[in-house]
């Protein structure tokens, strides 16, 4: 799939320059010591754990920045189904540079991929219905942009990327302001005299705020820790002048009843904070 466009060569080359740093600083004494400078090798990305892998393209991009003459030869692309005994790609040259990157790589795809697999799992019972589901912010700092990038590949779509491509007036926004009124009106002003091309959305917590907030002529609306029932409601009530969100506590169970009610979208943060890692071991090839 394409790389989406907040992966880009400068996020990526800063995040493993930050990593590598912070695994390695003044070397990796284990290899130095042990394996000689000119030894050219090969190791396999072995799946030991059914999966949609993701972070492929990263692993490559991680192997090459440390080390230009690493080759790298891919089986299974991100997001494709991967097999218990796969091989992913066998990565080939410097000895000392394969096994310096290989926690990073790992540690990346491992987690990567549990949340591809996370979100394929949540889209595959969205099929039939227009809703589409959503990540949220709630990422591990400095690894938003693996993060997001493996929900993508798990076919999930991606919120906004963080505090400055979009305006969200949460409930603690709305409490300091008085009123949704006042905040959207507040939002509107700010986004006139700065000339910003950004979307303004209203978190709501019941059928009076979901009014205020259509009369405030937003452009899309959270119906937050709602019932289906009353989110059945909200939705009606929006009758599509503007976008819907469900969010707040969703589960994997309740995924088909809320597209049901035909809410533009389902945000769920344990796409990110509750995916398990999936199990892959780096082999040397002898």
């Amino acid at each position: 799939m394409k790389r989406p466009n907040y992966a880009t060569d400068k996020v990526l080359k800063q995040f493993i320059k930050n990593a590598l740093e912070e695994d390695i600083q003044d070397g990796d004494h284990s290899t130095l010591s042990t394996i000689p400078k000119d030894l050219q090798q090969s190791a396999k990305l072995l799946v030991k754990e059914n999966c949609i892998l993701a972070g492929v393209e990263l692993a490559e991009i991680i192997f090459k920045t440390f080390d230009k003459n690493l080759k790298v030869e891919n089986f299974i692309k991100d997001g494709e189904m991967a097999k218990v005994g796969d091989i992913a790609f066998i990565v080939t040259g410097s000895a000392r540079s394969i096994l310096s990157t290989e926690r990073l790589v790992l540690n990346c795809m491992q987690r990567m991929s549990g949340i591809a697999t996370l979100t394929h799992d949540w889209d595959s019972r969205l099929i039939g219905s227009k809703t589409k589901l959503l990540d949220t912010r709630k990422t591990t700092p400095n690894f938003r942009v693996c993060e997001k990038w493996a929900v993508a590949i798990g076919g999930g779509t991606n919120h906004r990327y963080g505090l400055y491509d979009m305006i969200m007036l949460k409930d603690n926004h709305i409490d300091y302001n008085g009123s949704i009124t006042n905040a959207v009106k507040m939002a509107k002003d700010y986004v006139k005299k700065s000339k910003k091309k950004l979307k303004i959305e209203v978190e709501t917590r019941n059928l009076e705020e979901v009014q205020e907030a259509i009369d405030a002529k937003v452009d899309r609306i959270m119906l937050d820790n709602m019932d289906v029932a009353t989110m059945t409601k909200a939705v009606e009530l929006i009758n599509g002048v503007c976008e819907s969100e469900a969010s707040g506590g969703i589960t994997r169970d309740q995924l088909k009843k809320i597209a049901a009610t035909g809410v533009t979208y389902i945000s769920a943060g344990a796409l990110t904070h509750s995916a398990e890692n999936i199990d892959l071991s780096l082999k040397a090839i002898m």
